[in-house]
């Protein structure tokens, strides 16, 4: 995904030129690497482009502002010390409100004389101090010091732009919730007026206005073909009626064009009891088709937990999907199930098919549950995370942690998974004692720092960013 950076080359005058004009190509070939576009001052627009004086801040932040939509964050390189109030004032003028990462130079010890000095380990110091002083959140690099054009520095922009992708992202989103949660899940309330506060909207849809429509749609209708088509080469759906088939597509169709129509960029569905009971069928193949075009889906109306699929999604760029934390693995303290009826995307389960959902089917008979999904997530990488409306503190709260897929034996039905997290015990009794659901949200892939520095430093939300080792 192409992204755009606003970049402030911090300079000092009695450092050398050629550090500025070192940096400045170093940069311009990562963007090149990176597909990112730059907004920087031109050579000819101040002394080689810097910021350093209150003239190059104004220049520069007439800039910003005048590409304040495109602009995702802000790099601030520092190729030597630096004028920390020009950054500063660089960004007050701009009035831009997003993420910042500040970079600096190393010195190489050879060279410590007047010709090539940086000093930029003591000026990242100072203009970290101002920002703090003028109220902007910031990002650092992993090391204090590290040069453009190395691995661990391209790490920590890739890291950056997740953060830019996350922050921007929730900070205008919007979330459809279809049907009143179960009543049965007190676990899955949630305020609306506290995730606007943070910019996520939600829009609401009565579940009967979706059957109502859906049932409205002829069986022979051209679209209900072409869903019918998109759902077989989805999933295996060997033994699903074709009844089954029709009212998923039908209830498919009612659903994507209610998004269209309020930009929807994702979902929380009442996916039991009165779909199985008014409708015939479970929703769960649908959630999972959405899920994996990237527009997450959550069980049982879970809002938050739907935001929750959002910002790993927005951070890695791949689907998420809702699990319960479901069941302990033997006795071995650092494993356990992740399980649901059936939504997750095919990116969690490759050889997935259409089913129905044994638990559900007990009380509401098994012939009305098609469209449950069942297969194992094979090993890899996982990252997890979860926010929570506390309307008692008035504030939301996070906590995210990274683990393993494990191909340790599994015999039961559903969407389900063995996850090795290092320090278990630990996580589950921070849940525990600080209430959150026992829904959490995961994505193939190792992100839960991004998420941790887009939730706490740019949100604002208190988040524990869980360490096997002890943090």
């Amino acid at each position: 995904m192409a992204m755009t950076l606003g970049v402030i080359i911090g300079n000092r005058d009695f450092f050398p030129d050629r550090l500025v004009i070192e940096a400045r190509k170093d940069l311009l070939t990562l963007f090149g690497e990176m597909d990112i576009t730059p907004v920087l001052l031109g050579e000819n627009d101040s002394k080689l482009g810097s910021v350093e004086t209150w003239a190059d801040a104004k220049r520069c932040a007439d800039l910003f502002r005048a590409q304040r939509g495109r602009i995702d964050g802000v790099l601030v390189s520092l190729p030597n010390f630096g004028d920390e109030k020009a950054v500063a004032d660089t960004l007050k003028l701009s009035a831009l409100d997003v993420p910042v990462l500040v970079q600096a130079y190393p010195d190489d010890l050879t060279q410590l004389n007047v010709e090539r000095r940086r000093d930029a380990f003591c000026g990242k110091v100072s203009v970290c101090n101002n920002l703090r002083q003028y109220g902007f959140p910031y990002s650092l690099t992993s090391l204090h010091t590290c040069a453009v054009l190395t691995d661990t520095f391209r790490k920590d922009l890739a890291g950056f732009l997740g953060v830019c992708r996350v922050v921007n992202g929730l900070r205008k989103a919007r979330i459809g919730a279809v049907g009143a949660r179960p009543n049965a899940f007190n676990t899955t309330r949630y305020s609306e007026k506290l995730l606007e506060a943070a910019g996520i909207s939600v829009s609401t849809m009565d579940l009967s206005e979706a059957l109502g429509d859906a049932n409205r749609i002829a069986d022979g209708d051209a679209r209900v073909t072409r869903k019918l088509d998109e759902i077989r080469a989805y999933a295996d759906s060997t033994g699903v009626p074709r009844e089954a088939l029709v009212r998923m597509a039908k209830l498919g169709l009612v659903l994507a064009d209610w998004m269209e129509k309020y930009d929807i960029q994702a979902t929380a569905l009442q996916c039991w009891s009165s779909l199985q009971k008014n409708y015939g069928v479970n929703c769960c193949t649908l959630m999972s088709m959405m899920s994996e075009k990237l527009m997450p889906s959550a069980c049982e109306v879970d809002v938050a937990g739907t935001v929750a699929m959002y910002a790993l999604q927005l951070a890695s760029g791949t689907p998420s999907a809702l699990v319960d934390w479901n069941n302990n693995y033997g006795n071995d303290p650092d494993r356990c199930v992740l399980f649901h009826c059936g939504n997750w995307a095919k990116t969690f389960v490759p050889e997935i098919q259409i089913a129905t959902a044994p638990i559900l089917g007990t009380t509401l008979g098994e012939e009305n549950t098609y469209g449950a999904m069942r297969g194992r997530t094979p090993p890899g990488p996982v990252s997890f995370a979860r926010i929570t409306t506390d309307d008692r503190l008035g504030e939301i709260r996070a906590y995210a942690g990274e683990g393993r897929f494990t191909d340790d034996p599994l015999d039961t039905f559903g969407c389900r998974a063995v996850v090795q997290v290092e320090g278990l015990q630990r996580l589950l009794r921070y849940v525990c004692l600080n209430g959150f659901e026992h829904h959490v949200a995961m994505n193939a892939s190792s992100c839960a720092g991004v998420l941790a520095e887009a939730f706490e430093t740019y949100l604002g939300w208190e988040t524990y960013l869980h360490n096997g080792g002890g943090g």
